[in-house]
């Protein structure tokens, strides 16, 4: 199986603001909200959905009738008589969509086809799980985000744990953390300049907030809403979350809302269907990796190599990264590990700042990497991310002149 014959057509994907938890987009369903945005993104882009032979769903969280997957916001959208299917892999799941996406396309299963990711961390799902032969009849239960966040399924340690674990491992101080985080803060300045035209070439601003209903609209978000301003004084300030560590809520994400989406096509047809016919996106390769358990923010290391290994090229090629990064600690680690320097990495944002759920954040970073590309005249990018399950996904990404 080959990728060479996929192409993402420039312009044909879009991402919604990321909203803070229990914020502006708490009240709207997943998969419902992933499909009215696309409805209209499609109809910006004079794209008619009937043309999709093929979609993919990636989200994490259960929301209501999520048994039936992606078929439901396909119909929803328009393309009433596209098959498709739902998958998961916690962080990784926007470059895991990827990969399943590009994959049918490669195998000749489909031609054209959208991949969508949503999710919504605000108000989860509380799940029972019956057990008849259990004491009383009394079964198991559980808060789907709040208390995986909290418990690892292996050894029960929370997602932070994994932080400071990697932090020791490599001898990272709060003042580097610190340092990065502020960094991503000023980088994060730099998508909003210009009346926010950076993140304008993606995301379509004021946004809409619909009600649950889809009927009306209930307000607008100018941008992401739940970033907080950043100082070197406000970040000294605060406590680390675990006494005597070194991640504080000041150098780590925050869950948020929100949905993010993409075409897939062939080479033939990705022209038609981009803003710029002239750019060329190719996926060149992808990489898979799990370290040792609770370290997860190390396992984007080794899911780099082995996308850089794949795609045929090495670090001196790469003219940008994003990386999806739950704590700062992730990019100290990455940048000792791999020599690239740190502060140079994540340009115009990242999840650190403007937030994470899930599914669609790496999604979300991987098209910030298309565009930083083209700012740049084309090249090599690199996307490498951790997720649940000290595991990681990475893939390489060129720009060119078709």
């Amino acid at each position: 199986m080959s990728i060479e014959n996929v192409e993402i057509p420039y312009g044909a994907y879009w991402s919604t603001p990321f909203a803070k938890w229990q914020g502006s987009l708490q009240h709207l369903h997943a998969m419902k909200f992933a499909a009215w945005v696309a409805k209209k993104e499609l109809a910006q882009r004079d794209i008619d959905p009937t043309l999709f032979d093929s979609g993919v769903l990636g989200m994490t969280n259960a929301q209501y009738q999520s048994f039936y997957g992606a078929p439901w916001p396909l119909y929803e959208l328009g393309a009433t008589h596209t098959p498709g299917h739902l998958l998961s892999q916690v962080c990784a799941t926007g470059v895991r969509g990827l990969f399943a996406t590009a994959s049918e396309i490669a195998l000749g299963m489909a031609d054209t086809s959208l991949l969508m990711t949503a999710d919504r961390c605000s108000n989860g799902a509380h799940i029972y799980y019956p057990a008849s032969t259990g004491p009383g009849g009394y079964g198991q239960s559980e808060d789907q985000v709040t208390y995986n966040m909290q418990h690892d399924a292996i050894a029960g340690h929370s997602m932070i744990q994994t932080g400071e674990n990697v932090a020791k491992q490599f001898g990272i101080s709060r003042e580097e953390l610190d340092a990065v985080a502020l960094r991503r803060y000023e980088q994060y300045q730099d998508a909003l300049k210009d009346d926010q035209a950076f993140q304008k070439r993606y995301m379509t601003l004021p946004f809409t907030i619909p009600n649950s209903s889809f009927r009306k609209e209930v307000g607008n978000l100018n941008g992401d809403e739940g970033v907080f301003p950043t100082t070197t004084e406000g970040l000294a300030k605060l406590s680390p979350v675990n006494e005597g560590g070194v991640v504080t809520f000041g150098n780590m994400t925050h869950p948020a809302d929100g949905n993010a989406a993409m075409i897939l096509t062939t080479a033939d047809k990705a022209q038609a269907l981009s803003n710029d016919p002239g750019i060329r996106i190719n996926i060149c390769g992808f990489g898979q990796a799990r370290t040792d358990l609770a370290h997860m923010p190390a396992a984007p290391i080794d899911a780099a190599a082995r996308a850089l290994t794949a795609a045929r090229v090495d670090y001196s090629q790469i003219k940008a990264i994003k990386t999806h990064n739950p704590f700062a600690v992730n990019d100290v680690a990455f940048a000792r590990a791999t020599g690239v320097d740190v502060m140079q990495m994540n340009n115009f944002g990242c999840s650190m700042i403007w937030g994470h759920p899930q599914g669609p954040t790496g999604m979300r970073a991987i098209i910030e990497l298309i565009e930083e590309l083209v700012l740049l005249g084309g090249g090599y990018g690199l996307f490498t991310g951790c997720a649940g399950g000290d595991q990681g996904m990475a893939v390489v990404l060129r720009v060119s002149e078709r």
